[in-house]
């Protein structure tokens, strides 16, 4: 039994240091198809931040910057559960600007990590490429919770057709933003989301044309040529 532990400990060992962001991938999906289907209720924006805690010390974990018991993965876990928690109990406009927040701040530090972990690869291979869409995935994300920071903010409706929107309509929003879709349907009132609607159109594209295609363009020069 005490080789057989050790054999799987070997084993995730070598996942951690292989940087395969698989594990992050099926997490960061997994927060996209949650944000998409849940409800706009305090329990969702609480289940949300302690899904992104998890998604960054799992980030953590296989760029090996932090063990998953580490201090700071529990601090980060802690935190993000004690503002669940209050959200839950308190309720109100502040405590989900708070969640809020905080889930764009773990969602900016899980992108820092991937990035990091990708980087120290020091080489374009599929498990970069696979980071790298986590990185694309998490930058909608981020948007997403700025977008909803701003609509509990500020004292008029978020979009110009007369509404905040729902999380998933503004979830719909940013990533078609994102990809520079334009469609038009709903448009940001205020000059800060148009500021920052313009701001992730221009991160979509650039990521798109530099870091995805680079990634992509090494590894077909890396490809053996077929007789």
């Amino acid at each position: 039994m005490i080789a057989s532990a050790e054999v799987r400990t070997r084993r995730v060992d070598r996942y951690r240091a292989a940087h395969s962001y698989g594990l992050v991938l099926g997490l960061v999906t997994i927060v996209f198809v949650f944000t998409s289907v849940a409800p706009d209720a305090a329990w969702a924006d609480s289940t949300l931040v302690l899904l992104e805690s998890l998604t960054l010390v799992m980030a953590l974990w296989t760029s090996g910057l932090a063990q998953t018991n580490s201090k700071l993965s529990i601090a980060l876990v802690g935190l993000a559960t004690a503002s669940a928690v209050a959200l839950l109990v308190f309720g109100g406009t502040f405590f989900r600007a708070v969640v809020l927040s905080l889930a764009g701040l773990l969602t900016m530090a899980t992108i820092a990590a991937v990035a990091l972990g990708i980087v120290d690869q020091g080489e374009a291979n599929v498990k970069a490429v696979t980071g790298a869409i986590c990185v694309y995935i998490l930058i909608g994300l981020l948007f997403v919770y700025a977008y909803g920071v701003i609509a509990l903010a500020s004292s008029g409706d978020f979009f110009a057709q007369g509404t905040d929107g729902t999380r998933s309509l503004r979830l719909y929003f940013s990533f078609v933003t994102l990809a520079t879709l334009g469609y038009g349907d709903y448009t940001p009132a205020h000059e800060l989301g148009r500021t920052l609607s313009v701001v992730e159109a221009l991160f979509g594209q650039l990521y798109l044309v530099t870091v995805v295609a680079v990634l992509v363009s090494r590894m077909r020069g890396r490809a053996p040529a077929r007789p």
